[in-house]
């Protein structure tokens, strides 16, 4: 059933029946009356392009995941949900649209289409052609983590900065002077991932505050390379570090796992702190300390600012910037004393 039927049984033309769908254009009793008569008759339901064509919205929402090689991972998967749960609420579909390469074509059938009415755009860039995409074509959006040029469009971003650098004091008030830092995969750098890019720079800045003696690596987002990059940091450095602050939630199992086969006690030997779930801080024994990623709040923080940007474009550009409390747990401790 469409359109062109309802109009055939009605007795009236297709644009009658568009008027009287949208409420656009005023139209008889009797007429409307009938139109309406022939739709619950039929059970006739507009698809989404003629809603969009009727009342000017889709009312569907796209959310630009990472490429469908790199499987998201557990904190990825509950953000989706959560955009997911909190667009619902407002009465929002959400349509996932995969970025990189192979995908373009996708992310430029959502935007040149205008198959949603608005956009929230994950793993940000500093310098982002997704952004300066949707800038150009005019289409709302938010991202989550920001661009170099942050003012310029709305956002939601975790203080991955503010958080390295409170890891770092809180380890050197405990007198530990050799600090390790396993960030996110080179290649995500090289690309100038935003919370990468901003932990490095923080991480950086802050041993030298601090006069300490910091390495920085990187490791792929995966359990192996976890272990493979805590055994070079155990290893090659003499002496090894006293300390290890990491951002990569999926190397993190494999950070614990080679701590432990180097017979490493945290936090005796060696203190350990990260930005993680709690679900998976808390799967460790002894619970992993550092901050939380707040995900649920970070979706639903997402969907309001871009309902804000569709609904009241005059309004300020929203700029979230959260900054969990930071939960010492079991495996924060004083520098060992023979460091």
């Amino acid at each position: 059933m469409n359109i062109g039927e309802i109009a055939r049984r009605a007795g009236v033309s297709r644009s009658t029946v568009s008027y009287v769908l949208s409420g656009k254009r005023q139209v008889s009793e009797a007429i409307r009356e009938r139109v309406m008569r022939v739709v619950e008759e039929s059970g006739y339901r507009p698809s989404a392009t003629a809603r969009a064509l009727a009342h000017g919205s889709t009312r569907t929402f796209g959310l630009v995941i990472p490429p469908t090689s790199e499987h998201l991972a557990v904190e990825q998967l509950r953000f989706v949900g959560a955009v997911a749960e909190a667009a619902a609420a407002h009465d929002h579909d959400v349509l996932l649209s995969p970025s990189g390469e192979a995908h373009e074509s996708a992310f430029d059938r959502m935007v040149g289409e205008r198959r949603v009415d608005g956009v929230i755009v994950m793993e940000t860039m500093l310098h982002d052609s997704r952004v300066a995409r949707l800038i150009e074509e005019g289409l709302p959006f938010v991202t989550i983590g920001r661009t170099g040029a942050e003012e310029a469009h709305s956002w939601v971003d975790l203080d991955y900065a503010g958080l390295v650098t409170e890891a770092v004091t809180r380890l050197a008030a405990l007198g530990h002077e050799r600090i390790a830092l396993i960030n996110r995969p080179q290649r995500l750098l090289d690309r100038e991932y935003g919370p990468a890019f901003r932990a490095l720079d923080a991480f950086e800045k802050a041993v030298v505050a601090h006069d300490l003696r910091g390495t920085a690596v990187c490791a792929e987002d995966e359990e192996e390379s976890g272990a493979e990059v805590t055994r070079r940091l155990l290893g090659a450095l003499v002496p090894p570090p006293t300390a290890i602050v990491t951002v990569n939630e999926r190397a993190l199992d494999g950070v614990v796992a080679a701590l432990r086969s180097a017979r490493v006690v945290v936090p005796r030997d060696l203190s350990l702190l990260a930005v993680t779930s709690e679900e998976h801080a808390r799967a460790h024994e002894p619970q992993i300390g550092g901050a939380d990623v707040p995900t649920t709040e970070m979706g639903r923080n997402a969907v309001e600012a871009l309902l804000r940007r569709v609904t009241h474009p005059e309004e300020p550009l929203a700029h979230v910037l959260l900054s969990p409390p930071f939960l010492p747990r079991g495996t924060e401790g004083p520098a060992p004393a023979s460091a």
